[in-house]
């Protein structure tokens, strides 16, 4: 009895045994058949993450470079709303030089007429923009060496005033056009780099284009009046 007893406990403790490694192995595989699922979905959404973070790096540097534009075109826009101004008293000192009043009047509608926009800027846009406005300051240049001829009309008080702000805003207006640039070729650098690359190219982020150094067309007219003389 001793001995069939003694048996009959080890095979129990077989039994068992076999029981827990049994169900060990089934949780082994268990574990195994869901690792590459886990190891996939891991992957995606790590790849999830990039893609977010890259897209939104790429929105917050093209709104900056589009708020830039904007601002370039409103300081443009102020120089313009200074003419009509500067022109009438022009006119009224200056009867004789209708030639040059016109010039001045004609460059400006045709500066008034080409608007940029962010969403379909292109360089042959941008030229023309930048040439239209480039014969506008070269108009205004000629505008006011003509100014040198009448001193009643250089001591006026409001030509001398207008000659002032015209010339804070073609500082403001070089000002523009450089933190624009600057704003764009951060834009373009986000969205050229890789692996940035590849979701600008998923999400229509195209190159913008940069204000160039054309003769005459960056360069601000000479304003200085001596009203001394």
């Amino acid at each position: 009895p001793e001995i069939y007893a003694a048996r009959t406990e080890q095979l129990r403790a077989s039994q068992q045994l076999n029981t827990k490694i049994t169900i060990k192995n089934n949780v082994n595989m268990k574990k195994s058949k869901w690792t590459p699922w886990v190891i996939i979905l891991g992957v995606l959404a790590l790849v999830a993450v990039f893609m977010v973070n890259a897209y939104n790096g790429m929105v917050n540097t093209q709104e900056t470079a589009t708020t830039a534009l904007a601002d370039v075109q409103a300081t443009y826009q102020r120089r313009a709303d200074l003419i009509p101004n500067l022109a009438k008293t022009v006119q009224a000192y200056a009867k004789h030089e209708k030639t040059t009043l016109t010039e001045v009047i004609k460059a400006r509608a045709a500066a008034t007429q080409i608007k940029l926009d962010a969403d379909n800027l292109t360089p042959d846009k941008l030229r023309q923009f930048e040439s239209a406005q480039g014969e506008l300051a070269q108009a205004l240049g000629r505008l006011m060496v003509v100014a040198e001829r009448y001193p009643d009309l250089k001591a006026n008080e409001n030509f001398h005033s207008l000659q002032i702000q015209l010339e804070g805003t073609e500082n403001r207006i070089n000002e523009a056009r450089q933190k624009y640039n600057e704003a764009v070729q951060d834009y373009n650098q986000t969205i050229r780099r890789f692996p940035n690359v590849l979701v600008a190219g998923m999400f229509g982020f195209d190159k913008m284009a940069k204000f160039e150094a054309a003769a005459g067309a960056d360069k601000a007219p000479e304003l200085n009046v001596d009203f001394n003389l």
